[in-house]
């Protein structure tokens, strides 16, 4: 039953059920597991639907009523057996953008590998519990006495939808619509609805205000639909946004805490429109193993017109918590990742935005109508009776139609004026065609629907006082909806249907209207605008609604049209709104949603188990000889809150500091006589002076190449030969794109350049990334030794070798040598946010991992030299796995201020650094923080999360040694 057509207020649930195609090379097209175009996968899907046409049932003949959405298969009829069934007029639940079906089916999703076992399980008769979550139930609830209701059930697109699922026992959560505050009436509306499968969510009527009428309805869906947020009273306005998001979050949690009452282990929860956009956060975070998708049935605006939302940041992370997250069409998909590339700073792949390691999929899934109840209504008699009546009403005239909520959004006042300039430029159809526009009021009580109320009325007016004559006028205009039998058989007699939608999520009247033009094959002129343009536009004249003069002409080109290419045009579209079905899009989504989870499971199990806190304090304590490699940026370093801010606070977020609750911790640590802690940095030698001058430890400078105890001077562990001839030519080019990177930057370093472009717009710093490697590895670094690292806002060029894995081994052997040390290393902590070309450190000390894959050096020579800014001296590189031995330099001069950095050596073989390690197995923890794809044993997903481990191992070391002494001292006793 069309959206629009039918009810009369605008339904808190589905506000734009509509959607267009999805090309099949998008992005984001649906493909079962990311991997499109493999052939499996597609042999899987052409499998798959032969097998679902083998094992459908065939639509059975309602005689009783012949308005309900026919059920496709027993479990089908069941569910309408229970209650949902539609009525002969639409309901409040119908009137929505919903308007059309998807032709994204073109890139339809394979129904193949978790896909098939679970449709496996419905052919053993076995269903999967479906807990369809929205902001309205699919009834109209009207109480008749203390405890006793009587129940409409709603015709809504997305109840069709459901009808056609097999193997799926689908429940509905949602408000009813109604306040209800005592008791007496919760259970008697809960019992009833209870008959129709549906389980209430009470809301008060102050919750109601805020956050339907409020934040749903003011804020969120004018700003969907592009019309910005409210701009009167914007101060007062400002000062509501907090208390109605409040009251969003609050009704959301109430629609989780109902979701929790009727959740069983394996369940589908399915969350619905933009009303529900908080509810995915809220059910992770009671069980992170709940199978969670979240659809919206409205556009999703661009990130410019998003991220004006005050709660931008809170919106798009609560979606993200979902497993799958579906649009109308590529194009929203496409602005809801650019909304969170842009303003979370995640990254946007090609199956969804991924956030430190966990994936969230991301696809379009159009949706459709239940284009049989349609056509079997046009061999109804009352049908054909109306048929008659309008065929003989207006004959002789072409008949055009307009079917719409009385809405900002569908563009009637362009549609009407574009008709008016139609007949002033062609006067000799002005009693030749006329336009039937239904117009359904909406929010009639809101003051600027009242004025496009009376702004058409003024205008429908002028135009049939100016064309119409006593027996005939242009224009009929009905401000109301029209039953389900009086609507098809409108349809089917309009020659021209004309959407003309500002912006639609989808716009379904066009898929209904098409689905009636079986025998007159009539044309349809539609915005560009609307979700099913994406689908239908190949057979629809397509147009933009604020180009009058586009409209008018396309008006003629419609009347004028040829028998041929009017049904050319049909035929296409009649086979695609005939072929994607609204069962076909819920099938697919839950479908998808299953093979979603699946897949997430197999990269869950890749992902390092989070640091076991308690037993590495247990290892520290019992090991004779401790070494602790803390890695400084994202590890040590204070957390700056950017607020959402585009790229953060540029400012703070560049100079790095010591988290302060660390101090405390890391000097204990360090001052404890039987733990070495190094600090391992890309960072310049002055940032590591500055932040850990004051501890007793030792301080590895740019991965490795500079080394000092903090009571001593800088040396340096570079390979003697390093060749650096590359970087002028190298520097060169960062400055270029530095110079034309609006917020970015590049640190020169001793062995390596850093260009950063975290902070610069992220598709552009993207393409200027890109540009740079071309003009890098076509120039100056063609021919050099060195190694070109991709951080993810980040590219940094280095000599060969320069990692902290060849270096640590160095390092080792500098301080053994420097302590004398002769008791082995029993303890190793390694805890670092470290790129991937540095985690061969993880690799170098794991003492389970193959010997002859770690980083050994061979022979060779290095010095630890004291040249002036310890540059190193020009040649041949060294082979990344040569093995220094460090020849005695000159004695340097007493330790000079930081800003100076002079450098010394000594005499030692650097193998002693290895050959102080004894280390098992269970006294070995590596640990990534903040990156889930890891060379590391262990995971620590912040900086927080660091502070607070290490102030505990302070703590219990702290602890330990105080109990050792009393113990000693009692022993003497």
């Amino acid at each position: 039953m069309s959206s629009d057509a039918a009810g009369g207020k605008r339904s808190s649930g589905n506000r734009a059920r509509g959607d267009a195609a999805m090309p099949t090379s998008s992005p984001f097209a649906v493909d079962g597991g990311g991997r499109a175009g493999s052939p499996n996968r597609i042999e899987r899907m052409l499998r798959e639907h032969s097998r679902r046409h083998l094992f459908s049932s065939p639509s059975s003949p309602d005689a009783m009523d012949t308005d309900a959405a026919e059920p496709a298969s027993a479990s089908a009829m069941a569910f309408a057996a229970d209650g949902f069934h539609s009525p002969g007029n639409a309901s409040p639940a119908n009137m929505e953008d919903t308007g059309g079906a998807g032709a994204g089916h073109a890139a339809r999703p394979p129904l193949a590998g978790s896909r098939s076992g679970f449709r496996r399980l419905g052919l053993r008769g076995m269903k999967q519990r479906l807990l369809v979550v929205a902001n309205r139930l699919p009834v109209s609830a009207n109480r008749r006495g203390e405890d006793q209701w009587s129940l409409e059930i709603s015709a809504g697109g997305l109840v069709s939808a459901l009808l056609g699922v097999k193997d799926v026992d689908a429940k509905w959560i949602g408000w009813a619509g109604v306040n209800v505050p005592d008791e007496v009436g919760q259970r008697a509306l809960t019992r009833a609805l209870a008959e129709k499968r549906c389980i209430p969510v009470f809301l008060d009527e102050e919750i109601v205000h805020q956050y339907y009428n409020g934040y749903c309805n003011n804020i969120l869906w004018p700003l969907f639909h592009y019309l910005g947020l409210p701009q009167e009273d914007r101060l007062a306005t400002t000062r509501n946004f907090e208390s109605q998001f409040d009251a969003y979050k609050r009704a959301n949690q109430m629609f989780a805490d109902v979701v929790y009452q009727h959740y069983q282990e394996g369940d589908v929860i399915w969350c619905h429109d933009y009303h529900l956009m908080f509810l995915p956060k809220c059910l992770k975070d009671h069980d992170i193993n709940m199978k969670v998708g979240w659809f919206l049935h409205t556009p999703f605006p661009s990130s410019e017109i998003y991220r004006t939302l005050p709660s931008r940041l809170e919106l798009l992370r609560s979606v993200l918590c979902a497993d799958l997250v579906g649009f109308h069409t590529y194009d929203y998909a496409r602005h809801f990742v650019s909304a969170c590339t842009r303003i979370l700073g995640l990254e946007g792949t090609p199956e969804g935005v991924e956030d430190q390691g966990r994936l969230t999929r991301v696809a379009a899934f159009p949706i459709g109508i239940d284009s049989d109840r349609f056509k079997r209504a046009l061999e109804l008699p009352a049908v054909k009776r109306h048929i008659n009546e309008l065929t003989h009403r207006f004959a002789g005239r072409k008949v055009m139609l307009g079917v719409d909520r009385l809405d900002m959004i569908k563009g009637i006042p362009q549609k009407i004026l574009a008709f008016e300039k139609f007949l002033e430029e062609n006067p000799d159809w002005n009693d030749k065609v006329v336009l039937l526009q239904i117009a359904v009021p909406t929010r009639t009580d809101v003051p600027e629907y009242q004025k496009l109320t009376s702004q058409v009325h003024e205008i429908v007016g002028r135009i049939n006082g100016r064309f119409g004559t006593l027996t005939a006028v242009p224009i009929h205009h009905l401000d109301r909806s029209l039953d389900f039998h009086a609507l098809c058989a409108l349809y089917a007699v309009t020659d021209v249907a004309l959407v003309t939608s500002l912006r639609d999520g989808m716009n379904l009247v066009s898929y209904e209207y098409v689905a009636c033009q079986g025998s007159k094959k009539g044309v349809l002129i539609l915005s560009e605008f609307a979700g099913a343009a994406q689908s239908l536009g190949a057979g629809a004249i397509l147009v933009n609604p604020w180009n009058i003069t586009e409209v008018a002409d396309s008006i003629r080109h419609a009347l004028t049209m040829t028998s041929d290419e009017r049904e050319k045009r049909h035929r296409h579209n009649y086979a695609h709104v005939t072929t994607h079905t609204a069962q076909d899009w819920a099938e697919t989504f839950v479908c998808e949603l299953n093979d979603t989870v699946a897949e997430a499971q197999m990269r869950t199990r890749q992902v390092p188990p989070s640091l076991p806190s308690q037993t590495a304090i247990q290892q520290y304590l019992r090991s004779k000889n401790r070494l602790l490699i803390l890695g400084f940026n994202s590890t040590l370093t204070e957390p700056v809150e950017s607020s959402g801010r585009r790229g953060g606070d540029q400012i703070k977020e560049m100079e790095l500091k010591l988290h302060p609750d660390l101090k405390g911790p890391l000097k204990a640590l360090c001052e404890d006589e039987r733990t070495t802690v190094i600090v391992l940095s890309g960072s310049d030698r002055s940032v590591l002076d500055e932040n850990f001058g004051e501890f007793n430890m030792w301080l590895a400078a740019e991965h490795g190449m500079f080394l000092r105890p903090t009571d001593g001077e800088w040396m340096t562990t570079m390979p003697e030969h390093l060749n650096m001839d590359w970087v002028d030519s190298v520097k060169h080019v960062f400055e270029y794109f530095t110079e034309r990177t609006p917020r970015s930057h590049f640190e020169h370093r001793e062995t390596s350049f850093v260009w950063n472009y975290k902070y610069a717009d992220v598709e552009f710093g993207r393409l200027q990334a890109r540009d740079m490697l071309q003009h890098l590895w076509t120039g100056p670094i063609s021919n050099a030794a060195v190694d070109v690292v991709q951080g993810s806002r980040s590219v940094e060029v280095r000599s060969v070798g320069v990692t902290k894995g060849a270096a640590i081994d160095r390092i080792l052997g500098e301080i053994v040598h420097s302590e004398s040390m002769v008791t082995p290393i029993d303890y190793v902590l390694c805890i670092g946010h470290f790129l991937g070309k540095d985690e061969d450190i993880y690799v170098f000390f794991d003492p389970e991992y193959p010997s002859e894959s770690k980083v050994k050096p061979d022979n060779g020579s290095a010095s630890l030299d004291r040249r002036p800014n310890g540059r190193p001296s020009n040649g041949r590189s060294t082979p990344r796995n040569s093995q220094p031995r460090v020849q005695k330099a000159p004695a340097a001069p007493e330790r000079s201020p930081s800003s100076s950095h002079s450098t010394t050596s000594s005499n030692h073989d650097w193998r002693e650094g290895s050959s102080v390690l004894d280390l098992k197995g269970e006294n070995y923890f590596s640990c990534a923080v903040g990156r889930k794809r890891s060379n590391a044993r262990y995971l620590l997903n912040s900086s927080e999360e660091v502070v607070a481990f290490l102030r505990e191992l302070a703590t219990a070391a702290a602890g330990f040694q105080s109990g050792a002494a009393d113990y000693m001292f009692m022993d003497r006793q």
